[in-house]
């Protein structure tokens, strides 16, 4: 097992040398957005379903639940919930949106490299001009790839929530 996670760490290192520093960048950014995206699920998953049973016991032990001030306390507690359930999606799709400017960001440092070697050595030496060439790529590889997985995630995050507040809606008798 130790020398298999070795491995592991073996390839993560040669992949991270052969795209640049760009792709520290990416990895922070992607670890975070993966770290909110796991807190937010385990939220929906977990504390929402007991938050909003809590909602429609309120709800439920009011004696009154028709006039018009009753109904904005409903919608206050939807609101609320909601906006609950929102917190830090917009960080989520920031980052999101911003892997893809990383990557973008690591095929330039690496094309100044290509045209660093260009200028020092001359076209003559390819195997300098593959390295910049490799340093360019490689950012825009992972920063597409982590923002990919990031909006596949993002979006059934976003979908989770909207069910999880429809159902609120539903458990909550307007008249």
């Amino acid at each position: 097992m130790m020398l298999f996670l070795m491995d592991i760490w073996d390839a993560v290192r040669g992949f991270m040398a052969a795209g640049g520093d760009v792709l520290w960048l990416v990895a922070l950014v992607l670890f975070l957005m993966w770290v909110m995206m796991l807190e937010r699920y385990w939220y929906i998953s977990f504390v929402v379903p007991k938050e909003h049973k809590a909602i429609v016991a309120s709800w439920m032990a009011r004696d009154e639940r028709h006039s018009w001030y009753a109904q904005r306390i409903r919608e206050a507690w939807v609101s609320q919930a909601k906006q609950d359930m929102n917190a830090r999606m917009l960080i989520i799709k920031t980052l999101v949106a911003i892997c893809p400017m990383i990557g973008l960001l690591g095929t330039v440092t690496g094309m100044i490299s290509v045209f660093d070697v260009m200028a020092t050595q001359g076209t003559s030496n390819a195997r300098l001009m593959a390295a910049g060439i490799s340093l360019a790529t490689m950012p825009t590889l992972a920063g597409m790839v982590a923002a990919l997985s990031g909006v596949f995630f993002s979006t059934r995050l976003d979908s989770k929530m909207k069910i999880r507040l429809e159902r609120l809606k539903d458990k909550l008798p307007q008249h």
